[in-house]
């Protein structure tokens, strides 16, 4: 990442992570090593457990037990797993946010209604028409 900011990028998106706490201390660690980039956090709604999982699996995070156990059950219930995860990541990103982080990357995964549904709840809403033409 040094390398790359070395280059002339001035931020970075981090690998997603279902822990506040992770991003918090990778953050401190790359402050610590003189890297004064934003980093935005990369948040992965989980729309579908079993992906995860195997991304998870793949890059070495993880999913914490308490969120593996909020899905259980609801492979046949689509809607549920929907508000479930749109109501975990807003909730991260309400606990990143007061922890001074102020832009998001949603990995969608083709899945933009979820990343919609997490930006409502977190007070965001797309500018009105006519809020655009009064520009």
């Amino acid at each position: 990442m040094k390398a790359k900011i070395d280059a002339g990028a001035n931020r970075a998106i981090s690998q997603f992570f279902f822990s506040p706490e992770t991003f918090f201390r990778f953050r401190d660690r790359v402050a610590a090593a003189g890297i004064d980039a934003e980093i935005v956090p990369g948040i992965l709604p989980v729309s579908n457990v079993a992906q995860t999982r195997k991304f998870t699996a793949m890059c070495g995070a993880e999913i914490p037990q308490w969120m593996d156990r909020l899905f259980e059950g609801l492979d046949d219930h689509p809607e549920t797993r929907q508000l479930v995860a749109a109501t975990v990541a807003a909730e991260m990103c309400r606990k990143l946010y007061a922890g001074g982080t102020r832009h998001f990357h949603f990995y969608t995964l083709n899945r933009a209604e979820l990343s919609y549904a997490i930006c409502h709840l977190l007070g965001k809403r797309p500018a009105t028409r006519q809020a655009k033409n009064a520009d």
